[in-house]
Protein backbone atom coordinates (compact mmCIF):
# COMPACT_ATOMS: atom_id res chain seq x y z
CA UNK A 1 0.00 0.00 0.00
CA UNK A 2 1.41 3.41 -0.98
CA UNK A 3 1.61 6.30 1.48
CA UNK A 4 -1.15 8.12 -0.40
CA UNK A 5 -3.45 5.09 -0.24
CA UNK A 6 -2.79 4.85 3.49
CA UNK A 7 -3.99 8.44 4.00
CA UNK A 8 -7.22 7.63 2.15
CA UNK A 9 -7.73 4.55 4.33
CA UNK A 10 -7.18 6.60 7.53
CA UNK A 11 -10.13 8.74 6.42
CA UNK A 12 -12.06 5.57 5.52
CA UNK A 13 -12.13 6.54 1.84
CA UNK A 14 -11.31 4.77 -1.39
CA UNK A 15 -8.21 6.05 -3.25
CA UNK A 16 -9.11 8.88 -5.63
CA UNK A 17 -11.86 10.36 -3.45
CA UNK A 18 -12.62 14.01 -4.20
CA UNK A 19 -11.48 16.92 -2.02
CA UNK A 20 -15.09 17.43 -0.94
CA UNK A 21 -15.25 13.80 0.19
CA UNK A 22 -11.93 14.18 2.03
CA UNK A 23 -13.21 17.25 3.90
CA UNK A 24 -16.51 15.56 4.80
CA UNK A 25 -14.78 12.39 6.00
CA UNK A 26 -12.44 14.52 8.11
CA UNK A 27 -15.35 16.34 9.77
CA UNK A 28 -17.20 13.09 10.45
CA UNK A 29 -14.17 11.39 12.03
CA UNK A 30 -13.19 14.40 14.13
CA UNK A 31 -16.76 14.54 15.42
CA UNK A 32 -16.45 10.90 16.52
CA UNK A 33 -12.88 10.90 17.85
CA UNK A 34 -12.31 14.37 19.32
CA UNK A 35 -10.82 13.90 22.85
CA UNK A 36 -13.26 16.44 24.27
CA UNK A 37 -16.01 13.89 23.67
CA UNK A 38 -14.24 11.24 25.77
CA UNK A 39 -14.57 11.15 29.59
CA UNK A 40 -11.40 12.54 31.13
CA UNK A 41 -11.11 9.63 33.56
CA UNK A 42 -10.92 7.08 30.72
CA UNK A 43 -7.19 7.41 30.01
CA UNK A 44 -7.08 4.54 27.52
CA UNK A 45 -9.78 6.03 25.30
CA UNK A 46 -8.35 9.53 25.73
CA UNK A 47 -4.99 8.33 24.39
CA UNK A 48 -6.67 6.43 21.58
CA UNK A 49 -8.70 9.51 20.60
CA UNK A 50 -5.60 11.71 20.58
CA UNK A 51 -3.74 9.22 18.37
CA UNK A 52 -6.72 8.97 16.02
CA UNK A 53 -7.07 12.75 15.80
CA UNK A 54 -3.36 13.13 15.00
CA UNK A 55 -3.60 10.55 12.19
CA UNK A 56 -6.82 12.10 10.85
CA UNK A 57 -5.30 15.61 10.76
CA UNK A 58 -2.16 14.35 9.02
CA UNK A 59 -4.17 12.43 6.41
CA UNK A 60 -6.43 15.42 5.67
CA UNK A 61 -3.46 17.82 5.35
CA UNK A 62 -1.44 15.45 3.12
CA UNK A 63 -4.37 14.77 0.80
CA UNK A 64 -5.27 18.47 0.56
CA UNK A 65 -1.65 19.27 -0.30
CA UNK A 66 -1.52 16.49 -2.91
CA UNK A 67 -4.74 17.63 -4.58
CA UNK A 68 -3.62 21.28 -4.59
CA UNK A 69 -0.35 20.33 -6.32
CA UNK A 70 -2.24 18.12 -8.79
CA UNK A 71 -4.56 21.01 -9.68
CA UNK A 72 -1.62 23.33 -10.26
CA UNK A 73 0.16 20.79 -12.48
CA UNK A 74 -3.01 20.26 -14.49
CA UNK A 75 -3.67 23.97 -15.04
CA UNK A 76 -0.03 24.66 -16.00
CA UNK A 77 0.34 21.61 -18.28
CA UNK A 78 1.45 22.40 -21.90
CA UNK A 79 -1.47 20.30 -23.14
CA UNK A 80 -3.85 22.79 -21.56
CA UNK A 81 -2.49 26.23 -22.51
CA UNK A 82 -4.07 29.32 -21.01
CA UNK A 83 -4.26 32.79 -22.47
CA UNK A 84 -2.54 35.43 -20.41
CA UNK A 85 -5.81 37.35 -20.20
CA UNK A 86 -7.60 34.47 -18.45
CA UNK A 87 -8.17 34.81 -14.70
CA UNK A 88 -6.42 32.44 -12.33
CA UNK A 89 -8.19 29.13 -11.72
CA UNK A 90 -7.03 28.80 -8.12
CA UNK A 91 -9.82 29.32 -5.59
CA UNK A 92 -9.56 32.40 -3.36
CA UNK A 93 -8.17 31.85 0.11
CA UNK A 94 -10.81 31.57 2.79
CA UNK A 95 -10.67 34.39 5.31
CA UNK A 96 -10.75 33.36 8.97
CA UNK A 97 -12.03 36.82 10.01
CA UNK A 98 -15.73 37.03 9.25
CA UNK A 99 -16.64 39.24 12.19
CA UNK A 100 -19.71 41.42 11.74
CA UNK A 101 -20.74 39.76 8.48
CA UNK A 102 -24.40 39.32 7.55
CA UNK A 103 -25.37 35.67 7.02
CA UNK A 104 -29.03 36.00 7.96
CA UNK A 105 -31.10 33.12 6.52
CA UNK A 106 -27.97 31.72 4.83
CA UNK A 107 -27.66 27.98 4.17
CA UNK A 108 -24.40 26.98 5.88
CA UNK A 109 -25.37 23.37 6.55
CA UNK A 110 -22.45 20.90 6.66
CA UNK A 111 -19.86 23.67 6.25
CA UNK A 112 -16.50 23.66 8.06
CA UNK A 113 -16.30 26.94 10.01
CA UNK A 114 -13.86 25.70 12.63
CA UNK A 115 -11.58 28.35 14.06
CA UNK A 116 -13.29 31.19 12.17
CA UNK A 117 -13.97 34.57 13.75
CA UNK A 118 -17.72 35.17 13.40
CA UNK A 119 -18.00 37.47 16.40
CA UNK A 120 -20.94 39.89 16.24
CA UNK A 121 -22.03 38.43 12.90
CA UNK A 122 -25.71 38.21 11.95
CA UNK A 123 -26.77 34.56 11.59
CA UNK A 124 -30.45 35.15 12.27
CA UNK A 125 -32.43 32.21 10.90
CA UNK A 126 -29.36 30.66 9.28
CA UNK A 127 -29.24 26.92 8.60
CA UNK A 128 -26.20 25.59 10.50
CA UNK A 129 -27.33 21.99 10.82
CA UNK A 130 -24.45 19.48 10.95
CA UNK A 131 -21.98 22.36 10.62
CA UNK A 132 -18.50 21.86 12.08
CA UNK A 133 -17.61 24.86 14.27
CA UNK A 134 -14.87 23.63 16.60
CA UNK A 135 -13.30 26.62 18.42
CA UNK A 136 -15.33 29.10 16.36
CA UNK A 137 -15.65 32.63 17.76
CA UNK A 138 -19.34 33.57 17.90
CA UNK A 139 -19.10 36.09 20.70
CA UNK A 140 -22.02 38.51 20.53
CA UNK A 141 -23.31 36.89 17.35
CA UNK A 142 -27.02 36.95 16.49
CA UNK A 143 -28.10 33.31 16.18
CA UNK A 144 -31.75 33.89 16.93
CA UNK A 145 -34.00 31.32 15.22
CA UNK A 146 -30.93 29.63 13.70
CA UNK A 147 -31.05 25.90 13.02
CA UNK A 148 -28.09 24.36 14.89
CA UNK A 149 -29.36 20.79 14.69
CA UNK A 150 -26.39 18.44 15.38
CA UNK A 151 -23.93 21.32 14.98
CA UNK A 152 -20.45 20.68 16.41
CA UNK A 153 -19.58 23.66 18.64
CA UNK A 154 -16.82 22.12 20.73
CA UNK A 155 -14.88 24.79 22.67
CA UNK A 156 -16.75 27.56 20.83
CA UNK A 157 -16.82 31.12 22.17
CA UNK A 158 -20.50 32.06 22.49
CA UNK A 159 -20.27 34.75 25.14
CA UNK A 160 -23.26 37.14 25.00
CA UNK A 161 -24.52 35.37 21.87
CA UNK A 162 -28.22 35.70 21.00
CA UNK A 163 -29.63 32.17 20.71
CA UNK A 164 -33.27 33.08 21.19
CA UNK A 165 -35.62 30.49 19.69
CA UNK A 166 -32.68 28.63 18.10
CA UNK A 167 -32.90 24.89 17.44
CA UNK A 168 -30.09 23.27 19.45
CA UNK A 169 -31.37 19.69 19.38
CA UNK A 170 -28.42 17.32 18.98
CA UNK A 171 -25.83 20.14 19.13
CA UNK A 172 -22.51 19.52 20.90
CA UNK A 173 -21.51 22.50 23.04
CA UNK A 174 -18.96 20.65 25.15
CA UNK A 175 -16.36 23.00 26.60
CA UNK A 176 -18.04 26.04 25.03
CA UNK A 177 -17.97 29.46 26.72
CA UNK A 178 -21.63 30.41 27.03
CA UNK A 179 -21.35 33.14 29.65
CA UNK A 180 -24.14 35.66 29.23
CA UNK A 181 -25.64 33.92 26.21
CA UNK A 182 -29.41 34.29 25.72
CA UNK A 183 -31.20 30.95 25.21
CA UNK A 184 -34.72 32.30 25.72
CA UNK A 185 -37.14 29.99 23.91
CA UNK A 186 -34.34 27.85 22.45
CA UNK A 187 -35.07 24.18 21.75
CA UNK A 188 -32.79 22.05 23.92
CA UNK A 189 -35.16 19.38 25.26
CA UNK A 190 -37.65 16.75 24.24
CA UNK A 191 -39.97 16.49 27.19
CA UNK A 192 -37.72 16.14 30.23
CA UNK A 193 -34.78 14.87 28.20
CA UNK A 194 -31.92 17.27 27.54
CA UNK A 195 -30.76 16.80 23.94
CA UNK A 196 -27.79 19.19 23.93
CA UNK A 197 -24.30 18.11 25.00
CA UNK A 198 -22.93 20.61 27.53
CA UNK A 199 -20.04 18.73 29.16
CA UNK A 200 -17.61 21.27 30.59
CA UNK A 201 -19.52 24.25 29.17
CA UNK A 202 -19.48 27.55 31.09
CA UNK A 203 -23.05 28.81 31.47
CA UNK A 204 -22.44 31.48 34.10
CA UNK A 205 -24.99 34.29 33.65
CA UNK A 206 -26.63 32.62 30.66
CA UNK A 207 -30.37 33.21 30.22
CA UNK A 208 -31.95 29.77 29.99
CA UNK A 209 -34.90 28.86 27.71
CA UNK A 210 -37.40 29.42 30.52
CA UNK A 211 -36.00 32.89 31.26
CA UNK A 212 -34.08 31.98 34.42
CA UNK A 213 -30.45 33.09 34.75
CA UNK A 214 -27.93 30.30 35.29
CA UNK A 215 -25.95 30.88 38.48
Amino acid sequence: MSELERYYRVLELEPGATLEEVNQAYKDLVFVWHPDRIPLDNLRLQQKAQDKLKAINEARDKLRSFKAKYQVSQTSSPSQPKKSSEPTQQPPKKSSDLSGKDYSRANLSNKDLSGRNLSYSNLNGANLSDTFMHKVNLRGANLSEANLFRANLLLADLREANLRNANLIGADLSGADLRGADFTGARIRSGDRLLVKLIGANLTGAIMPDGTIHA
